[in-house]
């Protein structure tokens, strides 16, 4: 008996409830495509609300989704986008990053590669380390950097192996940068600074923002480049639409801005006059802590992708009063 797990062209989206997966599956529902399975262990936190309003065919969990792949169980897929991990840059459980976030990757890009799938997957700016190195996505660069977490090498290490075995040229993986907007309410501690900033603002009429260590740089001025989701989507899916586009790519803006930027913009989004407290940063992070990251988006645009990113200011603005806002 057919069922409609025997349909031709599925797409695929790992980590589909989760945050940048839930906004790629809705973006795909915009441009007409339905056949989607989505993978994810929804567990027992908020993240099921993100499937609300969004069509698929199936979901399954990771368990269940690597026991099909590793049996050849699947249907016909066109594309897989690998968004799926254990994002948590404070998880200090090397064996398990390992298992979900390098392995995993592995056995789905092989997978792939043996199936002709587009393999689109997400690496992490993470990768960069302090930024000792740059932030240059080129194949030479990646061998040189030094991830200061567990979280960013469990990403490395996959770069790495695709690197060294010659399959850049057939995948594409991106390295968000500190993507923000819709759908990340689940993610706790990981979750944006404007979101945080937006409850901040509403509990106590400020924002907390860390102090500054280094005498270059003076309090909040500490800067990120922060790329709305939207943007992070439509990168995603120009990656798994031309195969041209194949290779490591970053996946920000080319623009840092500061976290005193990013403090007043959500102010004035909500029609504030900007209150902003500087606090101490706890010792643990202050060794491992980023004061400048800033995307060379130089490889992407040379492989085509054209269209504009959104000012900080103007995706605050949307993300605010067009979600944060409405609950």
């Amino acid at each position: 008996m057919k069922t409609s797990m025997d349909s031709p062209a599925w797409t695929v989206v790992t980590g589909g409830a989760g945050f940048i997966g839930r906004n790629v599956v809705a973006e795909l529902n915009r441009r007409g495509t339905d056949r989607i399975l989505v993978v994810d262990d929804l567990g027992t936190d908020e993240r099921w609300k993100n499937l609300r309003g969004l069509r698929f065919e199936e979901i399954f969990t990771i368990a269940k989704f690597r026991e099909a792949v590793a049996a050849d169980r699947l249907p016909a897929v066109r594309a897989v986008y690998h968004l799926g991990a254990c994002s948590a840059t404070t998880e200090t459980d090397a064996n398990y990053l390992l298992d979900n976030n390098t392995r995993y990757t592995r056995e789905l890009c092989e997978w792939c590669l043996a199936k002709g799938a587009r393999f689109v997957y997400a690496s992490s700016a993470a990768t960069y380390g302090d930024g000792a190195q740059g932030y240059s996505d080129a194949d030479e660069a990646t061998p040189t950097l030094m991830p200061l977490n567990m979280y960013g090498m469990s990403k490395h290490l996959f770069d790495l192996w695709a690197l060294r075995n010659g399959l850049l040229g057939k995948i594409a993986g991106l390295k968000y940068f500190n993507v923000y907007g819709p759908g990340e309410d689940h993610k706790g501690d990981m979750r944006s600074v404007i979101h945080k900033a937006y409850g901040q603002i509403r509990a106590t009429g400020a924002v907390k923002l860390f102090k500054s260590y280094k005498p270059e740089y003076k309090d909040g001025e500490q800067v990120r480049d922060f790329v709305y989701v939207k943007d992070a989507v439509d990168v995603t899916l120009f990656c798994g639409e031309n195969e041209k586009a194949s290779g490591l790519f970053n996946c920000g803006t080319g623009q840092a801005r500061s976290w005193n930027d990013l403090a007043k913009a959500t102010f004035a989004a909500m029609g504030l006059e900007p209150k902003i407290e500087y606090i101490e940063m706890p010792e643990s992070l202050r060794s491992k802590y980023q004061y400048f990251t800033q995307a060379d988006m130089g490889k992407l645009r040379a492989a085509g992708y054209a269209q504009p990113f959104t000012a900080l200011e103007d995706g605050i603005r949307d993300y605010v009063q067009g979600w944060l806002a409405k609950g």
